[in-house]
C-alpha cells in the first residue's frame, strides 16, 4: 500500500462511515470477494480486549501519546520520504560525468534515473505484506539499511551495468519506507487532526526531487559523479539514526505484541497476507485502471504531470547549460529551487482549501445527517491546480526559447510545481473517497504505478525532443497536452455522481 493510500483511507477506521457498498457486478465483484475471503482467513474473530484497545484512553494507542512523541514519530517518515525521493534527482547533474566515465550516450546515462524511479513504483508490493504482518517499524529498520547498501554499491560501480542494477534495487528497497510513511501518520492522529500533518508529508515526494539537483550539482562540479551517491548515503544514514528510537505505531502489531506478553496465541497466516498483497497492490490496480473511468483518467492526468516533472530533470540542464545562459552544473541545480517553492505553496494551498472549503461542506453534510461531504468536493484543489500546469509550461517554453533573463523561465517552474502537487493530492483524496478503504487503496496504487512509470520514461526522450523541436515548441507540445487534460477534474466535479453509478466496484453514492 503506498504512502497516500494509508494516510487517507485510515479515517475509515476512526470515525463514523456511511455504507459505501452497493451491488457488485462483473469482474470487479470477483476481485473484491476474493480479497474479502483472504481477509477473513487471515483475521479470524477473537474475543477479549487483546484484539482491541482497552477503551479510548488506552496508553498503548498512539492517538493517546504525548504531542512531542507523536510529532517525532510523524516527522521521521517525512525524513524518509525526502531521503528516498532525493535519490531520484541528485543523480541527474552528474550525467555528463557518467557519460565520460563509461563512454556512453546521454540517454544511456539517464537510464540510471529511470531504473531508480521504476523501483520506487513497484516497491509497495514488498512493503504491504511486511507492514501488515510485522508493523511499520520493521519496514524502516530493515529496508533502509538495504537501501544504503545498494546506494553504496552504486557509488562503487565500475560499469554501467553494475550502476543500473544497484540503482534499481536502491529504489525498490527504499520505496517501502516511503510507502508506509503516511500510514504511520494515520496511526498517530485522528482524522480531525490529520490535515496539516498529511499535507506536509505529501510534499516529500516533490521536495526531495527539487532539492536533489541542488546538492548533486555542487557534488558533480567540485567532486565527481560518485559523490552524488555518497550524498544520498549520508542523508539516508542521518535519517536512519533518527528512526532508531521509534516505537511501533501500527495497531495490529501493537495488539499482537500485547497478546504475546499475555501468553495468548493468535492465529496467523502469512501466505494469505502475501496473496492479499498481490491482489490489492498489483492485480486489482491494473483491473481498475482499465475498467474504471475515474481511476484511468485521473491516473493518466497525474502520471502525465509527474512525467513532465521528471522530464525537467533532463530539460533544465539542456536549456540552462547551453546558449544563451551557459550555466555551470551547480547553477543549473539551483534552478530547481523554483520547483521546491511551488511545492511549498501547494502544501499551503491544500491546507487552506481543506479548512476553508471542504470542511465547510463536510460540516453541512453532517448537519444534514450524512457522514461525509460528497467526494466531488475533494476536487477543488485539482481544478485550480489544472490551470497552473499549462501556465507554467508555456511560460517556461517561450521565455527560455527567446533567451529572456534566466529568472523569468526559472520562475515558470513555480506555478507548474504548484499545479502538479495540487492535482496529485486532490486526485488521490477523491479516489479514496469514491471507492472506500480497500478499493480506494488499489485505485491509488494504480495511480502510483502509472505515475512512476511515466516518470521513469519521460527523461529518456527529453534531449531528442528538445533538440528536434526547440525549447519553445517542445515545451508547448507538453503544454498543449496538459490543456487537453485540463477538463478532467472539472468533468468529474460536474458529472461525478453519474459516473460513479456505472462503477463495477462499490462506491460512495
Amino acid at each position: 500500500m503506498s504512502d497516500i493510500e494509508q494516510a487517507q483511507i485510515s479515517k475509515e477506521h476512526d470515525g463514523t462511515e456511511i455504507d459505501r457498498e452497493r451491488d457488485l457486478r462483473g469482474s470487479g465483484e470477483r476481485l473484491s470477494r476474493a480479497q474479502s475471503r483472504v481477509q477473513e482467513k487471515e483475521n479470524p474473530t477473537n474475543s477479549g480486549s487483546v484484539i482491541d484497545w482497552n477503551g479510548p484512553d488506552d496508553p498503548d494507542n498512539p492517538h493517546n501519546w504525548g504531542l512531542a512523541s507523536r510529532f517525532y514519530h510523524a516527522t521521521v517518515p517525512g525524513f524518509f520520504g525526502f531521503a528516498v525521493t532525493f535519490g531520484t534527482s541528485v543523480y541527474t547533474p552528474a550525467t555528463a560525468d557518467i557519460m565520460a566515465a563509461f563512454h556512453i550516450s546521454r540517454t544511456a546515462a539517464l537510464v540510471g534515473l529511470t531504473v531508480y524511479t521504476l523501483g520506487l513504483g513497484f516497491g509497495p508490493i514488498i512493503s504491504a505484506p511486511l507492514s501488515e504482518n510485522h508493523g511499520r517499524k520493521i519496514v524502516y529498520l530493515v529496508s533502509a539499511p538495504i537501501f544504503m547498501i545498494f546506494t553504496l554499491g552504486a557509488g562503487l560501480s565500475n560499469s554501467l551495468a553494475a550502476l543500473l542494477v544497484c540503482r534499481f534495487f536502491a529504489g525498490l528497497t527504499g520505496s517501502p519506507a516511503l510507502a508506509v510513511g503516511a500510514g504511520t501518520n494515520a496511526d498517530l492522529f485522528p482524522p480531525r487532526q490529520r490535515a496539516v500533518v498529511t499535507s506536509c508529508f505529501l510534499m516529500a515526494p516533490f521536495a526531495g526531487p527539487s532539492l536533489g539537483p541542488v546538492v548533486g550539482g555542487f557534488a558533480a562540479q567540485y567532486k565527481n559523479w560518485r559523490w552524488t551517491q555518497w550524498c544520498m548515503l549520508f542523508v539516508a544514514i542521518a535519517v536512519f539514526l533518527t528512526a532508531l528510537p521509534m516505537k511501533e505505531t501500527y495497531k495490529p502489531a501493537i495488539l499482537k505484541k500485547r497478546a504475546k506478553k499475555l501468553g495468548i496465541a493468535l492465529p496467523t497466516n502469512e501466505a494469505q497476507a502475501v496473496k492479499r498483497s498481490l491482489v490489492q497492490n498489483f492485480l486489482r490496480p491494473l483491473h481498475m485502471l482499465v475498467t474504471e473511468p475515474v481511476v484511468f483518467f485521473l491516473s493518466l492526468y497525474t502520471a502525465f504531470a509527474f512525467g513532465v516533472l521528471f522530464l525537467f530533470f533532463a530539460a533544465f540542464p539542456y536549456v540552462f547549460a547551453g546558449p544563451p545562459y551557459h550555466f555551470d552544473v551547480s547553477h543549473v541545480g539551483l534552478t530547481f529551487l523554483a520547483i521546491g517553492t511551488g511545492v511549498l505553496i501547494a502544501g499551503a494551498t491544500g491546507i487552506l482549501i481543506d479548512q476553508k472549503i471542504y470542511q465547510v461542506h463536510h460540516r453541512k453534510a453532517v448537519s444534514e445527517g450524512q457522514a461525509h461531504a460528497q467526494p466531488e468536493h475533494r476536487l477543488y484543489n485539482a481544478m485550480i491546480g489544472s490551470l497552473g500546469i499549462p501556465i507554467g509550461l508555456f511560460w517556461f517554453g517561450w521565455t527560455a526559447d527567446k533567451g529572456v533573463h534566466w529568472a523569468v523561465p526559472v520562475l515558470a517552474a513555480v506555478p507548474f510545481a504548484w499545479g502538479n502537487l495540487c492535482l496529485f493530492t486532490s486526485a488521490a483524496l477523491y479516489m479514496v473517497d469514491v471507492y472506500g478503504p480497500h478499493n480506494g487503496a488499489s485505485a491509488v496504487a494504480a495511480n502510483g504505478i502509472f505515475r512512476y512509470t511515466l516518470g521513469a520514461v519521460f527523461p529518456l526522450f527529453t534531449v531528442q525532443m528538445y533538440g528536434a523541436l526547440g525549447t519553445g515548441w517542445a515545451t508547448s507540445l507538453l503544454g498543449l497536452l496538459s490543456v487537453l487534460m485540463l477538463p478532467i477534474p472539472w468533468v468529474f466535479y460536474k458529472w461525478g455522481p453519474a459516473i460513479r453509478k456505472r462503477s463495477r466496484y462499490p462506491v460512495m453514492m
